[in-house]
């Protein structure tokens, strides 16, 4: 059999629902052509989703960030001040917080992801009071946010265990975990570039406490930072081994590296068409995961809009705020309207979602679309510099 043929023959098993290897993976991830791959991972969703495989998803949330202030100063982050940093560093105050949720709830948000630095005084009785609070105000809202890192963080400052930081925040009102900090899991890639957080083990280990705890959680990947392809693989194969044990990985999510007003020198983004075989890689690989998003914000919309032919089944989050990787230079925009036509323009009925994935409303009609669209501006140019202003974000109109 010649190599073209070995290839397509996995790519079929993989089409028909067989588990690959790895090493398969891999193979398929260097060698396979483009098109047969994203055709093979579009299989795998059109028979995923069976019957609604015509619609593809969206949600409306928004990123607010609750302080820029972190003890890790990972390489590729744009976003963080040093605790010492008194010019540049700040944190926003409840009543900031609860305004921001109010005008998610006013502007048809269902989710929040509460995101920010690892602040070297704020352990567990933080997030339990600021959660608490916006539960209290909001019941409504979805508090989907954190990661394991941020556990790890939280529960070291309390002098808790993790699974006791897990228990109070879920308690609190946290209803599930975003993946932050997972960056890259295998351990050359992540200590190159965010050498003082917990290893890829350990990441791991602190979800799937969660996932026991009940607490389910999406994962992603951080790509083009320097990592091979056989660690792009190798991340994604630690995902499914988890998931293989808990279930409890809601989707996953691979983004770009932004490379703006960083220390991380020297590194170029992954291209599009890697991005969009890793989409692809990642809907034959990860057959224990239900969900792939595209990350438009990252990659770019019309990327975003192809990854639903590479199997993706979501196209992510129309976003009324969000600063972090805009930071370091990611300059894409959308607004709810934009992102209908980018569904729909990819021969797709787009649906809004709730965190978990069901559909809140199908759009099914574009005579029917919400008219009155209004996004947020993410960040002043002078946060974007690196400079010390306080991120200023205001309504506008979408034009």
């Amino acid at each position: 059999m010649t190599a073209h043929a070995e290839l397509q023959a996995v790519l079929d098993r993989a089409a028909a629902g067989g588990r690959i290897t790895p090493q398969e993976a891999l193979d398929l991830y260097r060698f396979a052509p483009l098109h047969a791959l994203g055709a093979a991972a579009d299989a795998v969703r059109r028979r995923r989703y069976a019957g609604t495989e015509h619609i593809a998803t969206y949600i409306i949330e928004r990123n607010i960030n609750y302080t820029n202030v972190c003890v890790t100063a990972c390489k590729f982050c744009a976003f963080y001040a040093a605790p010492k940093d008194g010019e540049k560093g700040w944190s926003r105050d409840l009543d900031d917080i609860l305004k921001r949720c109010a005008e998610t709830v006013e502007l048809g948000g269902t989710q929040i992801m509460f995101q920010g630095g690892h602040h070297p005084d704020y352990g567990v009785e933080y997030y339990e009071e600021h959660f608490s609070a916006i539960k209290k105000a909001f019941p409504q809202l979805v508090i989907h946010s954190l990661g394991a890192s941020e556990v790890e963080h939280m529960a070291r400052i309390s002098g808790v265990s993790a699974e006791e930081a897990i228990r109070r925040i879920h308690a609190a009102g946290l209803d599930s975990f975003a993946g932050a900090g997972a960056e890259l899991l295998p351990e050359r890639p992540r200590k190159a570039i965010a050498p003082l957080k917990e290893s890829g083990e350990r990441w791991l280990e602190i979800m799937e406490i969660a996932h026991r705890l009940g607490v389910e959680s999406t994962s992603t990947m951080l790509m083009g930072t320097g990592e091979t392809n056989a660690e792009r693989i190798e991340h994604i194969r630690m995902i499914r081994e988890v998931q293989d044990r808990t279930g409890g990985f809601r989707a996953f999510i691979p983004y770009t590296y932004q490379p703006e007003n960083n220390k991380l020198k020297g590194q170029t983004q992954a291209t599009i068409f890697e991005y969009l075989r890793m989409i692809a890689i990642a809907r034959l690989f990860l057959d224990n995961v239900a969900h792939i998003q595209g990350s438009w914000l990252t990659v770019g919309k019309e990327a975003g809009q192809l990854s639903l032919h590479y199997g993706a089944d979501d196209l992510g989050s129309v976003m009324l705020e969000e600063n972090v990787v805009s930071s370091a230079g990611a300059r894409h925009r959308s607004n709810r309207m934009e992102l209908l036509h980018l569904i729909r323009a990819a021969g797709r009925v787009p649906a809004q979602r709730a965190t978990t994935y069901e559909h809140l409303v199908v759009h099914e009609d574009p005579a029917n679309d919400p008219v009155d669209d209004r996004v947020v501006s993410h960040v002043s140019s002078t946060a974007i510099a690196g400079g010390t202003a306080h991120p200023e974000l205001k309504l506008i109109d979408a034009k």
